[in-house]
């Protein structure tokens, strides 16, 4: 391969006009550079096949085809990578470089254009097809005066520093055809390869020199806004200079004068801030129209501070400091598995979540909302999640929030304006892309100050979110980065709007079994290291704990029951310090003497079958229990006494259930007039405890019906599912609880509405096992599974006793 280190020089083509050309010739590709004829210049050869190329044209005539290479970087070119119009030269000294290289002085002949390739080793041999310069023709005007425009322009560009020898230009005074004018000029300018290239291969004087003239125009254009450019610079650094050494005149004046200029220096730091905190254009010119602001303020003037705060706030945000997620799917198993029990479905789709973000990035996925009861882990579950990415964690609470400005943030023309909450949060993230929860969202309040669930939904919104501007920041600052995950008790109070926005996660209540694995992974390793006891000085034996959790603790998540643990450890670490350095055993017998009698005393067992009386299952924020629901009949008016503490909708259920029952008594037998001088009395025990919801209703119907039939109920069978008043059977929720309650209590099959049939894929193999399930449609089947015969006395008889 060959290349040029020098500008080409012209020479005189009188003594070359003679020279006839071979028509075979060994082809030297160069680089860098475009050879034209009659122009002289050195080139260093270094490749094998270029060297043999040289050797060959030395042995022979010293003439060579110069033909240049399309791109640069290409080391062995092929004869498609070459272009096809070259120039002849003639070698006219040659010199051995001591590092293997040849150094030779070739001088341009004539342009000639690649016919044939006739062998590539040991070097490229060409047949050419020289092109000769066309004859002297008759004066043209048109020609005239683009030479003459060649020239100015060559002059201008010289003027403006283009680097083109002094001789060059007096030849150029003297040369008078336009080809041979466009060949020099083309040669000494520095030309990109390809429009050298498109100079050579123009045959025609004049098209050659309209070529040029082109060019020149061009590279002229290039060097006016490249001197534009240098000049604004210029400027630009003069006044910085000019600006520097003022305050350095200033600073020593103040000096002499002993005059501290503190609030330069104040200045000058809030600057330095703005330059390194690397905002967009729109915030950084905020930044700066408020610091020219505060600069020509008075010190002592109120606005002054805070001007100061709010670019203090903007130069904190982390505009561009993110942190670098770190997803690991079996390392996020292994922290989800370490942090948290069970909860498999949950921590399956928290997984599948990352493993999203992990094959995309940039994926703006959907807001994941934890729903369930208070203390079963929604908040760790955010930690965890963070922790397996790598990021910030972030929480703020917004139970009780009212104001919109919490969020939003306070416009700056009010006293005491600050950021809105989720801003806080980021700052305090100290990154723009950090694991942010947003605790308790359905606790948020609404009032005269406007509705922040409303100021909601464009943070929680990922098509939104990237331009989100807060009140006081006044400019946009993008979350799309963010990762939000809310959490709530209920789904209910959330806006439909804001809901929408969310994929809801529901995690239902902890089973005993889970609790007491739990309390043993978790709860009692950290109460114990908390209150200082070592090993060997606490123990509490699984009955103890399984007593702890259903008589002391009634709730679905933990929080009690840790609350527990701790106050035993309490209990025990008093009388370690008291010198009683042993083990201390908690077992069932004597837990009581620790914490008291117990609190919660399980819903009294029905041992035989009765009239009247049927098992319902209720869903309750403890995980589920049994109801003893019980109805008798008196002698009076008609009507229906309902007792127990009953919501609405649980009050219309029972009317609904006795209508049902009314019209069902012609089938079973039962006198028309049965309820027309009867008072019928439903009472759901506890009385205390509030209730309602509309999955009673069947086990109402079952002791209406059982009393009116006098046929007692399967005291081993539990019962749940809401009733219409054609005796379909229609689903209710909390499936699971229900029948974990069911389990405890003892019962043998439950009674579930046909379609909570899928609901039973997420009960616990053991519940499974221990229960038998009924899936009906229609109380038909109800009836005919939970009513046993009646005793040989009469119905009415019976029904006379049980209304006694």
């Amino acid at each position: 391969m060959s290349h040029s280190e020098e500008l080409p020089t012209v020479v005189d083509n009188s003594e070359t006009q003679g020279i006839e050309i071979p028509e075979v010739l060994p082809m030297l590709p160069v680089r860098d550079v475009v050879v034209f004829p009659f122009m002289i210049l050195p080139l260093f050869v270094g490749r094998e096949k270029s060297v043999a190329a040289v050797e060959e044209a030395l042995q022979g005539n010293r003439m060579l085809y110069l033909a240049t290479q399309k791109e640069v970087a290409t080391e062995d070119p092929g004869p498609d990578e070459i272009y096809e119009m070259g120039t002849v030269g003639m070698i006219m000294r040659m010199l051995k470089l001591p590092d293997g290289r040849i150094k030779i002085l070739v001088q341009g002949l004539s342009r000639a254009r690649r016919v044939e390739i006739l062998s590539t080793d040991p070097c490229f041999r060409v047949r050419v097809d020289a092109v000769p310069e066309p004859g002297a023709a008759e004066p043209d005007y048109e020609a005239e005066a683009l030479m003459r425009s060649v020239r100015e322009k060559l002059e201008e560009i010289v003027n403006m520093g283009k680097g083109i020898s002094t001789e060059i230009m007096m030849i150029l005074e003297n040369v008078e055809d336009p080809g041979r004018l466009a060949d020099i000029v083309a040669a000494n300018v520095n030309l990109k390869v390809a429009d050298a290239i498109q100079v050579l291969e123009a045959v025609d004087p004049k098209e050659r020199i309209t070529r040029v003239h082109s060019l020149l125009e061009r590279e002229l254009q290039v060097l006016m806004v490249q001197a534009k450019i240098k000049s604004a610079a210029k400027e630009e650094m003069n006044k910085s200079q000019r600006e520097y050494f003022l305050r350095q005149q200033l600073k020593a004046i103040q000096e002499e004068l002993g005059i501290t200029d503190e609030r330069g220096e104040e200045i000058e730091n809030l600057r330095q801030k703005i330059d390194k905190a690397k905002m967009p254009k729109e915030a950084r010119a905020e930044a700066e129209r408020e610091l020219k602001r505060l600069k020509d303020m008075p010190p002592s003037s109120a606005e002054a501070a805070v001007i100061r705060t709010y670019i203090e706030w903007l130069t904190e945000m982390p505009w561009r400091k993110r942190t670098r997620d770190n997803i690991d799917i079996p390392r996020a198993q292994k922290i989800l598995d370490e942090d948290h029990y069970d909860l498999e479905k949950v921590k399956e789709r928290i997984l599948e979540h990352l493993a999203v973000k992990k094959l995309k990035p940039d994926t703006k996925g959907p807001i994941l909302c934890f729903v369930g009861p208070p203390g079963v882990g929604k908040t760790s579950l955010g930690q965890s999640i963070a922790r397996a990415m790598g990021r910030k964690f972030v929480r703020i609470s917004l139970g009780g929030v009212k104001d919109e400005a919490e969020i939003r943030g306070h416009r700056r023309t009010y006293v005491g304006a600050m950021p809105g909450r989720i801003v806080q949060g980021i700052r305090k993230a100290g990154s723009r892309n950090p694991v942010f929860m947003l605790d308790e969202v359905d606790k948020i309040g609404q009032d005269f100050r406007g509705d922040p669930a409303s100021a909601l939904l464009e943070v929680l919104d990922p098509a939104q979110n990237a331009t989100f501007e807060d009140h006081y920041l006044n400019v946009a600052f993008d979350l799309s980065e963010v990762m939000f995950i809310c959490t709530a008790n209920l789904t209910d109070p959330i806006p439909p709007a804001l809901l929408d926005r969310m994929e809801v996660i529901r995690l239902s209540g902890y089973t005993r079994e889970e609790k007491l694995e739990i309390a043993r992974r978790h709860l009692i390793p950290r109460q114990t290291a908390e209150h200082g006891l070592g090993e060997g000085l606490f123990e509490i034996s699984t009955e103890a704990l399984g007593v702890l959790i259903d008589q002391y603790t009634r709730e679905a998540g933990l929080r009690n029951l840790e609350r527990e643990i701790a106050n035993l450890c309490r209990k025990v670490a008093r009388r370690v310090a008291e010198g009683q350095n042993r083990k201390h055993r908690i077992t069932r017998q004597n837990l009581h003497r620790f914490l008291g009698p117990p609190r919660f005393l399980p819903e009294a067992e029905v041992e035989e079958d009765l009239v009247g009386v049927a098992t319902g299952l209720a869903w309750t924020q403890a995980g589920g229990d049994i109801l003893h629901i019980e109805v008798t009949t008196m002698k009076g008016p008609s009507k229906l006494i309902l007792t127990g503490q009953l919501g609405d909708v649980m009050k219309e259920s029972a009317q609904a259930a006795l209508s049902y029952v009314r019209s069902k008594a012609a089938d079973l037998g039962v006198p028309e007039d049965f309820f027309e001088q009867r008072e019928v009395h439903i009472h759901v025990p506890a009385g205390a405890i509030p209730k309602d919801g509309p999955s009673a209703g069947v086990t109402m119907a079952v002791a209406l019906l059982s009393i009116m039939t006098g046929r007692p109920v399967d005291h081993t069978l539990g019962m749940t599912g809401e009733i219409t008043l054609r005796g379909r059977v229609l689903p209710v929720g909390g499936i699971k609880e229900k029948c974990l309650a069911a389990m405890r209590a003892g019962l043998k099959a439950v009674i579930l509405p046909e379609r909570n049939g899928k609901d039973l894929d997420d009960l616990p193999p053991k519940v499974r096992r221990a229960l038998e399930f009924h899936l009906v449609k229609t109380m038909d089947e109800v009836i005919r599974l939970a009513l046993k015969p009646a005793p040989a006395a009469h119905a009415s008889d019976a029904q006379g006793v049980a209304a006694s």
